[in-house]
């Protein structure tokens, strides 16, 4: 069947530059990271949007919809930037949601640098989509949403999963929040 189609710019908007390609990200807020994915349901499919923090892999906020209008993702922006203050850098690919006038002014106003991948190139954001493939592959596929009260309570607990509880490799093995908070696993237990 053919896939939903997420990365359509909008008409006559401001396309800007990657500025990623040189950066080494060090420390958590440094650099944030946002996309949209579809999710098959039993009848259709809903969109998801998250925003990540790269260099700890942390999912700051999401949402879920059945629409591609860019008020979910700001929802979800301005969620991430209430609980974690701003990062110095945010990424996505050149989509309509993140080319909006509502996204690009929430970013302007948090005086964020904003960088977007180059038309076609899904490795400039590489780490959300890595995401994606785990939340397919982890939760989505195992499960076969039947409707998006379903899928929204499976993916709340699978995202605090992954944040508090699945270790990456590529952190010797911690959870995203022992990156993000800078704590050793035993010490972030005791303060949950």
């Amino acid at each position: 069947f053919r896939k939903p189609r997420t990365s359509l710019p909008a008409r006559e908007a401001t396309i800007y530059p990657y500025l990623l390609g040189d950066v080494k990200i060090e420390r958590p807020n440094q650099v944030w990271a946002s996309d949209i994915t579809y999710l098959p349901m039993a009848h259709g499919f809903l969109y998801l949007a998250a925003i990540i923090d790269v260099y700890s892999r942390k999912v700051l906020a999401w949402r879920l919809t059945n629409t591609l209008t860019a008020d979910f993702c700001v929802e979800a922006l301005n969620e991430a930037l209430g609980t974690y203050g701003a990062p110095a850098m945010f990424n996505t690919d050149q989509g309509a949601q993140f080319t909006s006038e509502d996204w690009i002014e929430t970013l302007k106003a948090a005086k964020i640098e904003i960088s977007m991948d180059g038309k076609g190139r899904w490795i400039d954001n590489v780490f959300i989509e890595r995401l994606w493939r785990s939340v397919k592959y982890e939760e989505v596929y195992l499960h076969g949403y039947a409707n998006g009260t379903e899928a929204r309570a499976r993916l709340k607990e699978y995202f605090a999963f992954y944040n508090a509880k699945r270790a990456h490799q590529a952190h010797d093995y911690q959870t995203p929040d022992e990156v993000y908070f800078g704590v050793e696993p035993s010490r972030l237990a005791k303060a949950a």
